[in-house]
């Protein structure tokens, strides 16, 4: 399929039966199966985009995007086909804004998009979970503590952990186990304590 193809989809002529025969077989399966689910792909929209405005120049992009995608064979169910270019083409829109407006999508989980960033609140919470977990690390005995990062946080193994420090892998599995009842104890203590209050 070149890329200098002008054709007016729009235009009624192309919508009869017997005009296929005067176009390429790609144009004429789009004629055929892809021009009467407009009614569909509108609705589908109108139901995921906000700007009301925007709506037919959306369509005629994912018109575009389908011809584009047929050069090698056109699908199976069109349907399908037409309604999975839509949502590419909206989540698309959506990720090229550095800054997505509130209003910009009208269903971001009907568009099955997932978002990295979390909200304000995971964020205070993580917050204070890191700085209860630094607080109850400061409470290990030296030796301990350095077990236990260098066994959770590096991801070393008990052996590497007994070769850097010069201890037994015995000594390190006692730290180990010292360190991380006194996390626990601390966490258990920290939300009992919490709870009453």
């Amino acid at each position: 399929m070149g890329g200098t193809r002008e054709i007016n989809w729009l235009d009624p002529d192309l919508r009869r039966p017997d005009a296929g025969k005067s176009v390429s077989d790609i144009e004429a399966w789009f004629v055929r199966e892809v021009l009467p689910l407009e009614a569909t792909l509108m609705r589908f929209l109108n139901q995921n985009w906000r700007n009301k405005s925007e709506l037919e120049d959306l369509r005629q992009d994912i018109y575009a995007r389908i011809l584009e995608k047929v050069d090698d064979g056109v699908p199976e169910h069109a349907k399908a086909f037409v309604l999975t270019t839509a949502r590419n083409l909206l989540v698309d829109r959506v990720r090229r804004e550095h800054v997505v407006p509130i209003d910009a999508v009208a269903d971001l989980e009907g568009l099955n998009m997932a978002t990295d960033t979390p909200g304000a609140d995971r964020v205070v919470i993580a917050r204070d979970t890191l700085r209860r977990l630094q607080a109850a690390l400061d409470r290990l005995p030296p030796r301990c503590r350095e077990v236990v990062l260098l066994r959770r946080v590096e991801g070393l193994s008990r052996q590497e952990i007994a070769t850097r420090m010069g201890i037994t892998e015995k000594t390190v599995a006692a730290h180990m186990t010292n360190g991380m009842c006194a996390l626990a104890n601390f966490f258990l203590d920290d939300s009992d304590s919490r709870s009453k209050t």
